[in-house]
């Protein structure tokens, strides 16, 4: 169903820059995810990708963005991220004809249940849900139509160039300075019992509609109201935003760990 892929050299290339949450924060998203699914899950993950952790798993389909083959280069491109317009629900989504990120996760979960399907399309199937899983909880991949998910926000981010997608994906995890286990170390300890019962939740649409209404309120002043976020006139963005908004991106990390360990218990639970 899907090419046979050298993931060796997969893990040698660069994500790209649209890569949601960045490599550390699909990293921290699956190891939440991986401490908190249950046993028989846990099982039957290993038996699809035999020693491979759900945190290494996390950041493959972003890596073979990198991959020159046309499969990746273009059939897969568009299942990062989906399109909301502002206040339209995410049960209402319009999923373009090459597909989307929740097309695409409802595709792959289907491989996963499917038990005629052979051992290599359910590793492709795995790594994608993990990917997609936290895609949809990273608000700028819930994106708004017309800017790309922010990364056509201009943005000086302490005075680096850069764009407001980046920021979300990579700038204000980076900015603590913690390996990926450090942090979902951290993450995990903050994570309450109420916090695990009220966020168990394997409906997309949720996360989607969650995703949507924060993405209303990060965008900083732009060019239609101030003629800023240009590549000309960036928006400058420091400590203040990181302030406002590192709570926000820490919790959606936390909310896709717990649900995608969910979202794994339900795939890989008998009929």
């Amino acid at each position: 169903m899907f090419p046979r892929l050298c993931l060796t050299l997969a893990l040698a290339l660069a994500a790209t820059p649209a890569a949601a949450w960045g490599p550390a924060g699909h990293r921290i998203t699956a190891q939440i995810a991986q401490d908190n699914v249950s046993g028989q899950t846990r099982a039957q993950i290993e038996q699809i990708i035999g020693g491979e952790t759900l945190p290494e798993a996390a950041t493959w389909p972003d890596e073979q963005r990198s991959n020159p083959a046309t499969f990746w280069q273009e059939t897969a491109s568009p299942w990062h991220f989906v399109t909301l317009r502002p206040g339209q629900a995410a049960e209402d989504l319009d999923h373009p004809e090459e597909g989307d990120g929740a097309s695409a996760l409802e595709r792959f979960s289907a491989i996963l249940r499917d038990p005629s399907a052979s051992r290599e399309d359910k590793a492709t199937a795995l790594r994608f849900v993990v990917h997609i899983v936290g895609d949809l909880h990273m608000p700028l991949h819930v994106g708004r139509p017309g800017d790309r998910g922010g990364n056509d926000v201009r943005v000086l981010w302490f005075d680096e160039p850069q764009n407001l997608h980046w920021v979300w994906d990579e700038g204000m995890i980076l900015q603590q300075q913690l390996s990926f286990s450090e942090y979902s170390e951290r993450l995990t300890r903050r994570i309450t019992p109420d916090d695990v019962i009220a966020w168990w939740d394997v409906r997309p649409e949720v996360w989607m509609d969650e995703s949507a209404a924060l993405r209303e309120r990060l965008y900083p002043a732009t060019n239609e109201e101030t003629g800023l976020g240009t590549r000309e006139s960036p928006v400058r963005l420091s400590w203040q935003y990181a302030y406002d908004w590192t709570p926000s991106v820490e919790q959606r990390l936390q909310q896709a760990g717990i649900r995608l360990a969910a979202y794994l218990d339900w795939a890989f639970a008998k009929p």
